[in-house]
C-alpha cells in the first residue's frame, strides 16, 4: 500500500438510513484520515427503504459538517470501488459481539479480493451500540420517534416515507 493510499479509507454500507451511529464512527474516523469516502452501496438484493439517490443525498445532509468526507454511491464489487477511489483502507463498525463473526467473513473475503487494502474495525460510542439502520426503519415504520437515532433530514425523510406527521 502506498503512503497516500493509506490516507484514503472508505466506509461502505448500505446506510439504508445513515444513523448517529455511522456519524459518529465517520467524526471519529475523519481525525484519522486525510480525506473519507463514504461507499452507499445499491444493494438491491437487500431492498432498501430508501432509493440509492436519496441514501446520498441523506448522507450528504447529515455528514456536511466534515470537510474531508465525501459521500459517493456504488453498485459494483466493493473491491472495484475500492481501487477506483484509491483507498487503502477500509472502515467497518463494530456495534457488538453478534457483529463480528459477519465481519470478520466479510474483511476475510477483502483481503482476498483486494489485498492492498487493510480493514480497520471501530466501535461506535457507547451511546450509539444499540442503533442500526434496520431497527431505525423499523420504528419509523410503525410510526415511532427516530430523531434522537438520526439526523432531522433523515427523520423527516423515514417519516415522510411512512406518512408521519
Amino acid at each position: 500500500m502506498t503512503p497516500a493510499r493509506s490516507r484514503i479509507a472508505v466506509y461502505p454500507g448500505t446506510f439504508d438510513p445513515i444513523t448517529n451511529g455511522h456519524i459518529d464512527l465517520i467524526n471519529r474516523a475523519a481525525v484519522l484520515f486525510e480525506k473519507i469516502i463514504v461507499g452507499i452501496a445499491e444493494s438491491p438484493g437487500k431492498g432498501p427503504a430508501l432509493p440509492l439517490e436519496e441514501r446520498v443525498s441523506l448522507a450528504r445532509t447529515a455528514l456536511a459538517h466534515c470537510t474531508n468526507v465525501e459521500v459517493r454511491g456504488f453498485n459494483t464489487l466493493l473491491a472495484h470501488f475500492v481501487h477506483e477511489v484509491g483507498a487503502g483502507v477500509l472502515l467497518r463498525g463494530l456495534r457488538a459481539v453478534s457483529d463480528f463473526e459477519y465481519e470478520f467473513q466479510l474483511a476475510s473475503m477483502n483481503r482476498h479480493l483486494i489485498p492492498d487494502v487493510e480493514t480497520l474495525f471501530l466501535t461506535p460510542a457507547e451511546q450509539y451500540s444499540f442503533i442500526s439502520s434496520s431497527l431505525v426503519r423499523e420504528v419509523a415504520r410503525l410510526g415511532g420517534d427516530v430523531s434522537g437515532f438520526v439526523h432531522p433530514a433523515v427523520a423527516k425523510a423515514l417519516a415522510t416515507k411512512w406518512k408521519q406527521p
